[in-house]
């Protein structure tokens, strides 16, 4: 089954998604900390703004192979690596699960757009709903808001994944210009 997923992917766009997951959780263990001095005394969980910056790499992986599936991937392979390696999050098995959900819902939010990254607006919902799905997955597992420091949490993780998926755009943008990619 996952032969024929990666199938649908050349041997550089499956290198730029291996790429893409390890550089995002390489900047989650980087920025994740940073944020955390910031919003630690505001009661509102640092992964919460800092996942727009991480999340931006699941767009990027759409946005730079033009393909579906391609942000389910890419969270997939960033749950390996933090359940292999231990980096970018404590949760154990969940994070297999909460990574791959992250980039499902990247891929669907495309999928319902009909884009595939190649606009600033659907890389702006992809970023939203990326970090809205780790934000929900994380606190029903782990911290069980009330609702109102869910929903301020959940404006913040919106804000910011938005930011991230725009962000992506930017990146992809200036690839494109540089003629790095397509």
């Amino acid at each position: 089954m996952i032969k024929k997923f990666t199938n649908r992917f050349s041997l550089f766009q499956l290198m730029i998604i291996a790429l893409l997951a390890a550089m995002g959780i390489a900047v989650k263990s980087v920025i994740t900390p940073l944020v955390h001095m910031l919003t630690g005394p505001l009661y509102i969980p640092g992964g919460v703004v800092a996942g727009g910056i991480y999340m931006l790499f699941l767009v990027l992986a759409v946005s730079l192979t033009g393909k579906q599936g391609a942000a389910l991937f890419c969270g997939f392979c960033q749950g390996l690596m933090v359940l292999i390696i231990g980096a970018g999050g404590s949760h154990g098995a969940l994070s297999v699960i909460s990574y791959t959900l992250t980039g499902l819902s990247v891929d669907l939010v495309m999928l319902a757009l009909r884009h595939k990254g190649c606009c600033i607006l659907c890389c702006f919902f992809g970023g939203i709903a990326a970090n809205l799905t780790g934000t929900l997955i994380v606190n029903a597992a782990f911290f069980e808001m009330p609702a109102v420091p869910l929903a301020l949490s959940l404006a913040a993780a919106a804000l910011s994944g938005g930011f991230g998926g725009a962000l992506a755009w930017a990146f992809t943008k200036q690839l494109r210009k540089l003629r790095v990619i397509k």
